[in-house]
């Protein structure tokens, strides 16, 4: 993800994108050029937004994440710092990306924990990789490029690029290409997508790209 020379801070002026009237956005947010941040959305301080970038009604972006260019974060996506985002990522509705792997409101002692008390620990996202409606990402995870988690999918471990995970905890259940469609196996150990016709090799549980 490159830093973006035409992204500015929120608190600048003229703004070169668009945020509603009831959005609640940082003054030191970064936002790149003809992004959207609809109404009751909050971008959290040090947020760094990239262009084109849709934050749908009701999302909370935290302090710090970074994300690239041409994302979209659905209605009432959670996504907390400090989760990274490759370009083109897609975050469906009401998809949490946690950050904390041990959650407690209070320490053994009783007293309530503050923001000293634990580290956050983050989510990232590849190029191109979309998360469905209502799945849980369990942070420290990384989701591979053109990787599909599936709505509703709890994500505990890694996720390779290609793949298409499902279910609770999600496990592979096929390869993905970057139209989004499943992949058809031609041969042992080589797919193609029906969309496009790209052709993709498996070697020892990895997916490639024979073009590549």
């Amino acid at each position: 993800m490159n830093a973006d020379p035409n992204a500015r801070a929120a608190g600048d002026a003229p703004a070169a994108y668009r945020v509603a009237e009831s959005a609640d956005v940082a003054a030191d947010a970064v936002i790149g050029d003809g992004s959207s941040i609809w109404h009751l959305a909050q971008l959290r301080e040090g947020a760094h937004l990239g262009r084109n970038c849709i934050i749908g009604r009701g999302a909370y972006v935290g302090a710090g994440v970074r994300m690239g260019d041409n994302c979209k974060v659905q209605n009432y996506a959670l996504v907390y710092e400090p989760a990274t985002l490759g370009d083109g990522v897609f975050i469906g509705p009401a998809v949490v990306l946690t950050n904390d792997t041990y959650p407690r409101a209070i320490g053994p002692d009783g007293t309530l924990k503050g923001a000293d008390d634990w580290e956050a620990v983050g989510v990232t996202i590849e190029t191109g990789a979309s998360i469905g409606a209502r799945a849980v990402c369990v942070a420290p995870v990384t989701i591979g490029r053109w990787a599909t988690v599936a709505a509703g999918a709890v994500v505990v471990r890694d996720v390779p690029a290609f793949a298409l995970v499902a279910g609770v905890p999600a496990r592979r259940i096929g390869w993905v290409g970057e139209a989004g469609v499943p992949l058809t196996e031609d041969a042992p150990g080589r797919w193609t997508c029906p969309r496009t016709g790209r052709h993709y090799t498996e070697t020892e549980g990895v997916l490639s790209l024979e073009d590549e």
